[in-house]
């Protein structure tokens, strides 16, 4: 049943009109002045309101003002009822956002098909909004991202491609961040000096990881210099695209969150082996680090350079050199030049 909201000062007018429009069924409130029918419109928010126009307190022009400057009351159909016949007068009410405009006196059929015509107009203004506000949404979701799969094939699709030499900086310590970026194919490496001049490397990243993270919100400089470790390529796009993608996505961002996660879980894992382990320990864990980021299997030989194998393990390059000739008598590596194959993995892995 709708709702109509009658504000007419006199009270026999009133009170008839009620009865009728309740025969036709209605639900009708009434109002005995302009002032109450617009406290009671923005309580009761009806489906359409019938108001006379000269009334004590607010007349029905100051109704209409009120209501259409409140935005839970401005979509409510609106039928002036007035003596007033005179052109301008009607003009006024139209002009003012009403939606039509009965005189006294009114036959009953005339009010009701007023009042009916409206409110189908009403709702079929408000099936089309409705719809719009569903394709809005629809065209939201479908550019929204649903996964870390789809976020890298965005990289992959919208970002710069950059390739980089093997010793070729990506960036450097101190540099201004605005790119994150995503591997395509080859290898990287961080890392920082400490205050010996000493290399550290941090972490490596291998084909589909991402590379440059520092923060979503400042571009602050980025903490350490990345290289590749062989020949590369990367994509790249700006930190504010990624932050407006996440965004809009939800489940992106806590993948991206959990990754990121993981990669602190893994550094400080790493990071625990450099202070307590052995340098047997070190090594032979930073060989199959190596086997395993390069994607290599066992019997193919791992080409890495020492200085980088002994920064990653935490060691001074002449106790790498040493241990890796030992690792080569126990017949656990075999060494060709710069090339390291392991010939026994289950004893790499269980060196203590």
């Amino acid at each position: 049943m709708k709702t109509v909201l009658l504000i007419e000062d006199d009270m026999a007018l009133r009170e008839n009109t009620a009865e009728l429009l309740e025969l036709s069924d209605y639900n009708v409130i009434t109002s005995p002045n302009g002032k109450i029918g617009i406290a009671k419109a923005k309580i009761e928010k009806p489906d359409i309101i019938v108001c006379d126009i000269m009334m004590p307190e607010v007349d029905g022009y100051g109704v209409l003002e009120a209501l259409s400057f409140d935005v839970t009351t401005c979509q409510i159909p609106f039928i002036f009822l007035s003596a007033k016949t005179e052109h301008k007068e009607i003009r006024k009410g139209m002009n003012m956002g009403a939606d039509d405009y009965l005189t006294k006196p009114f036959e009953e059929e005339e009010l009701v098909s007023a009042i009916e015509s409206r409110l189908a107009k009403a709702k079929i203004i408000a099936n089309v909004l409705e719809e719009q506000t569903k394709k809005t949404e629809q065209n939201q979701s479908e550019d929204e991202l649903k996964s870390l799969h789809e976020l890298k094939n965005f990289f992959d699709d919208h970002g710069e491609t950059f390739t980089f030499k093997k010793g070729e900086f990506i960036f450097k310590e101190q540099e201004h961040s605005n790119k994150i970026y995503l591997i395509l194919n080859g290898i990287v490496k961080s890392h920082k000096m400490d205050e010996n001049g000493k290399e550290l490397i941090t972490a490596l990243y291998k084909a589909d990881d991402f590379l440059g993270f520092t923060s979503f919100v400042d571009h602050i400089p980025y903490q350490e210099s990345a290289t590749a470790v062989e020949d590369c390529t990367l994509v790249g796009i700006s930190k504010n695209s990624l932050k407006e993608i996440l965004e809009k996505s939800k489940h992106v961002s806590l993948e991206l969150m959990e990754l990121l996660t993981e990669n602190l879980s893994e550094i400080k894992e790493q990071l625990l082996q450099m202070a307590y382990s052995s340098v047997r320990k070190k090594t032979a864990q930073t060989i199959l680090q190596f086997a395993e980021i390069l994607n290599k299997k066992p019997e193919e030989s791992i080409k890495i350079s020492r200085n980088d194998l002994a920064s990653v393990a935490g060691i001074a390059t002449e106790s790498l050199i040493r241990t890796l000739s030992s690792f080569k008598k126990d017949g656990l590596i075999e060494i060709e030049g710069r090339n390291i194959k392991i010939l026994d993995l289950a004893g790499l892995q269980l060196i203590e």
